[in-house]
């Protein structure tokens, strides 16, 4: 999904960039406030950052200019609401481009609009819906990865295409090229995003339930006794 250094023409690296700038200065703000009224959560940030970095780091070729790979921020969606993603998946993509050579400066607002603010927003929103109706906690946790991931990389092809149209179809038909080169990897790659989430949601609940309940991770009341008694049912079958 890192689209490479210098593949987007100028206009277009100014555009994503001033698109990006502003849920960015909102998630700094959101970040300062959370720190400094649950410092606690200091250590749950970082890991959410680096569940970000190490995942979004295992790159596949893919689209010329471009790459698959997981993108790991559902993970802190769901924990900490997208404004904070924004913040801590921008700091990811600034250091990838830096340390690995992957992604670029002149690229960075593309990549900040596809991963860290449109990802973590469709895949928190997934989540919200699905424990709004009582579906099991690591049911909605995949979903809301699944989603995180795949929505990326839909923005990813609409940038794409709107940088490079098919010289015959134009916006749609390169749309339809990029989408498709995309989806080879990135359906299965998000399955199994989902799943790792999943694995790392229920070792969180083991160790820091105190800090997810604060985090509003569980459903209140008869809410959560249905769920959990879903959750079991499903197990059993």
């Amino acid at each position: 999904m890192h689209i490479a250094e210098g593949f987007l023409p100028p206009a277009h690296a100014i555009a994503w960039g001033v698109a990006s700038a502003p849920f960015v200065v909102h998630g700094v703000r959101s970040l300062t406030r959370e720190v400094r009224e649950n410092p606690e959560s200091t250590l749950l940030l970082g890991a959410s950052g680096a569940f970000t970095f190490v995942l979004s780091a295992l790159k596949i070729p893919s689209v010329t200019g471009s790459c698959s790979h997981p993108t790991g921020t559902g993970l802190g969606a769901i924990l900490f609401r997208p404004p904070i993603m924004a913040v801590l998946g921008t700091i990811t993509l600034l250091f990838q481009a830096l340390l690995l050579a992957h992604g670029g400066l002149t690229t960075l607002g593309a990549n900040v609009f596809s991963m860290a603010i449109v990802g973590p927003w469709a895949g928190y929103a997934v989540f919200k819906l699905l424990r709004r109706y009582t579906v099991p906690l690591m049911v909605a946790v995949f979903f809301a990865a699944f989603v995180a991931d795949l929505s990326t990389y839909c923005v990813t092809s609409v940038q794409l295409a709107l940088a490079f149209p098919d010289p015959g179809t134009g916006f749609l038909g390169a749309l339809g090229k990029f989408g498709s080169i995309f989806a080879v990897t990135q359906i299965p790659l998000a399955v199994s995003e989902g799943l790792l989430t999943v694995l790392v949601m229920r070792l969180l609940v083991q160790s820091s339930k105190g800090d997810l309940t604060r985090l509003g991770m569980f459903l209140a009341g008869k809410q959560q006794a249905r769920a959990e008694a879903d959750e079991k049912t499903g197990a059993v079958a």
